[in-house]
């Protein structure tokens, strides 16, 4: 089309365009729009859901007590306060529980994608008898939940045995619990929190990555182990990202397992479990009476504790974002 008729295309109204087309340039334009209010309508409702509550929590965090029992307010306070923090650090030891939740969880992490990357490639890669079987288990691990199998984790680390060597040898098992080696232990064996979702991811993003590179790296003169850590590793960077992240969010909340096998060991996730019956006793001793604190003080000790929880992980995620959109981009679901 030359310039002239392009400029004179340009001038002609919508309405005189829309009758040359038959109506296809309406249909079309319309269908466009429609698709660009419903689009704006789903993210604007994802991003509500997802934000209304950290904005809610954060506005009845910073409010003073009178604003609690304000009936006209509803979410923004009219007198700010910080001091519900400072108290809800020193109940929970903040800075203490924040270093115990950082190196456990990041020291968990590690062992469980370690075990887990080597577990989902060997699925991927290589056959071996009853195969399918031992696939099956994995995701039965996905699919049970870790409750109904605690009783028989406790018994095992509370006392902890080796074929009855050590019973043999100091007269009586080991006890594990109130301590995190039960935790290692069960990641290295790949029986840890969530440790079959990650086995499925890995092995998932293994098998979409074509086969004829192994062999180009077999070829060139690399062994099983060598191809693996040279060639493998490195493309599947993006799923590793994410199985960590995924990982160390799930440490840093859980509860169960911390409670089972920690004890008094000083965690964010423990802390924040007991923070109510911590800030009932609080509260009885600041004002020297005997009744209990309000429900709505509770609610308000609660909403920022869990701000201070959610707080390292919304950093890391915001640090990490980059390879975790690019693993959900390049992961298929390839069975």
């Amino acid at each position: 089309m030359s310039k002239s008729k392009a400029v004179a295309e340009g001038r002609r109204s919508f309405s005189e365009r829309n009758r040359l087309s038959g109506g296809y340039l309406l249909k079309k334009t319309a269908g466009r729009v429609t698709f660009k209010i419903l689009r704006f309508v789903l993210i604007f409702g994802l991003c509500f859901m997802i934000l209304e509550p950290i904005v809610n929590k954060f506005c009845v965090s910073i409010m003073t007590e009178k604003d609690l029992y304000d009936t006209t307010i509803n979410i923004l306070p009219r007198h700010l306060t910080t001091g519900n923090y400072s108290v809800v650090m020193e109940l929970m030891d903040f800075w203490k529980a924040l270093f115990n939740s950082l190196w456990i969880s990041i020291a968990v992490s590690i062992v469980q994608i370690a075990a887990c990357t080597l577990a989902g490639y060997g699925f991927a890669r290589f056959k071996f008898p009853l195969k399918k079987f031992w696939f099956a288990c994995v995701i039965l691990i996905i699919l049970i939940p870790p409750q109904t199998i605690s009783s028989p984790l406790y018994l095992h680390f509370r006392f902890f045995d080796v074929f009855g060597i050590f019973n043999a040898v100091t007269g009586s098992p080991i006890n594990l619990r109130g301590s995190v080696i039960p935790y290692f232990l069960m990641s290295a064996g790949c029986m840890g929190l969530k440790n079959g979702l990650y086995i499925f991811l890995v092995r998932q993003f293994f098998r979409g990555i074509p086969k004829e590179l192994e062999e180009a790296a077999y070829v060139d003169g690399c062994g099983t182990l060598k191809t693996f850590v040279r060639i493998m590793l490195p493309d599947a960077r993006p799923i590793l990202t994410s199985c960590f992240l995924f990982s160390f969010v799930w440490q840093w909340t859980d509860s169960f397992y911390s409670a089972l096998f920690i004890g008094g060991k000083k965690l964010l996730s423990t802390g924040l479990a007991s923070l109510a019956d911590n800030f009932t006793n609080y509260f009885q001793i600041v004002n020297q009476r005997t009744g209990l604190a309000s429900e709505a003080l509770l609610q308000q000790m609660n909403a920022t504790g869990v701000l201070l929880v959610v707080t390292p992980i919304i950093l890391l995620y915001l640090i990490a974002q980059k390879g975790f959109v690019e693993s959900l981009s390049s992961t298929g679901i390839k069975m």
